[in-house]
């Protein structure tokens, strides 16, 4: 392809995003990414009110759906910008999709981080081919560099989701979602900077105006959500869903989403980690924190989506492991299948012992066990121990707690913050 098919404008406006042109981003790129599956999901119907939907795109090869407008915009590329390469700034999923398919292409690919960017992420986006440079302390200082870098060496800069041509490779989600099932009454889109909602709902609003655009954020970064509702939040903190975690919004694609979505959401913390874990448990699946924030909606918000048949991408699926894990415990814990217990003792012979006849005599396993002597408010002769274990449900862990009280134990049952 010597020359686009449209070229990117430098101020873009809503006229450049069109069904048209994701239908041609679908025909570009068709044989490239994956076709990922939609699945109807029961379980997560019957525990909503809801009639779930699912669109995999955590299958990807990199895991994420920024592959599709990464590729549309490679793929509009001149010889010459293909041959000068092109440069972006993303410590997420956006760099594996545009090195990736950069390479494959045999297009230089140039990624700028900040150096606060963990190592894995790094290791994953060279792993693919793209050749990373570490600059500035946060996203703005490497984007800005990026930017630089930019003018200096002639290269193209793909932005990773304010450019038509991105968000029309993102709209292609939305494409296959509709070629299976035409009867959604809404799509329920995770939000960080406005690209994949912005395709999602150009392609819904011209196909059936009907449905309704509905999109999350992480209640820590409400950017888009403040600019929509006309509202001002604080916006920052360390949330689950980073992938989502833009301060400031796109203003292509704030224009967009102002025209062609109906309403954002914002969820919170202990919401987005329930969604991540149902998903592992039930559907199997490995979803990021901003892939699970649809799901974590339509939780949240159970009388807003009650008998609606609803579309959920699940955009992402590159979660760190240890992350995960302590995700799946911090749920077992809010469901009480985990629990620490705060028993105060006498420091003597047996008395241990005793307080684990009542744990054998409930069948509730103890996983570990914690001896504070020193630092207590207790005289010399008392001791803390903290006991974390494991049971069926949490009324098991409460009829334990009735009969150590009973015993004449003091026990403090600790709360998950």
């Amino acid at each position: 392809m010597n020359a686009p098919d449209k070229s990117i404008k430098a101020t873009a406006t809503p006229a450049d995003l069109t069904l048209d042109d994701v239908r041609a981003a679908a025909a570009r790129i068709e044989g490239s990414v994956v076709k990922t599956p939609m699945m109807h999901s029961i379980t997560l119907s019957e525990i909503t009110g809801a009639d779930v939907w699912l669109k995999f795109e955590n299958l990807q090869f990199t895991a994420a759906y920024k592959e599709r407008g990464a590729l549309n915009a490679l793929l509009l590329l001149t010889d010459e910008q293909r041959e000068r390469g092109v440069i972006a700034a993303s410590a997420g999923n956006h760099s594996q999709g545009l090195s990736y398919h950069g390479t494959r292409l045999g297009v230089p690919v140039t990624i700028v981080m900040p150096k606060t960017t963990p190592t894995v992420k790094v290791m994953q986006t060279e792993s693919v081919g793209g050749n990373v440079v570490l600059h500035g302390e946060t996203f703005d200082e490497a984007y800005g560099y990026a930017r630089q870098l930019e003018k200096e060496r002639g290269l193209t800069f793909v932005h990773p989701f304010d450019d038509p041509n991105v968000a029309a490779g993102a709209g292609t989600t939305a494409l296959e979602m509709l070629e299976i099932k035409q009867d959604f009454d809404c799509f329920v889109t995770p939000i960080g900077g406005g690209g994949l909602i912005s395709g999602m709902a150009t392609v819904a609003k011209a196909i059936n105006p009907d449905i309704e655009i509905v999109g999350v954020q992480a209640g820590l970064f409400p950017s888009m959500f403040d600019r929509f509702k006309g509202e001002s939040h604080d916006c920052g903190g360390d949330t689950l869903a980073e992938g989502i975690a833009v301060k400031n919004p796109g203003e292509f694609t704030s224009q967009v989403i102002k025209e062609r979505v109906d309403d954002i959401l914002l969820v919170d913390e202990p919401s987005l980690e329930k969604a991540v874990s149902l998903l592992l448990q039930i559907e199997k699946t490995v979803v990021e924190g901003a892939g699970a924030a649809g799901l974590a909606a339509v939780l949240e918000n159970p009388e807003r989506f009650a008998g609606k048949t609803v579309g959920l991408v699940l955009c992402g699926g590159n979660i760190d492991t240890r992350l995960l894990a302590n995700v799946l415990l911090r749920d077992l814990a809010r469901q009480g299948r985990l629990a620490r217990l705060r028993v105060t003792l006498q420091d003597r012979p047996g008395a241990l012992f005793k307080v684990m006849r009542l744990f054998d005599e409930h069948n509730v396993n103890i996983i570990e066990i914690y001896h504070q002597r020193i630092f207590t408010t207790l005289p010399a002769k008392g001791l803390i121990t903290d006991i974390e274990c494991e049971a069926r449900d949490a009324s098991q862990v409460e009829r334990l707690v009735s009969s150590l009280r009973d015993t004449g134990y003091q026990v403090q049952v600790v709360e998950l913050n």
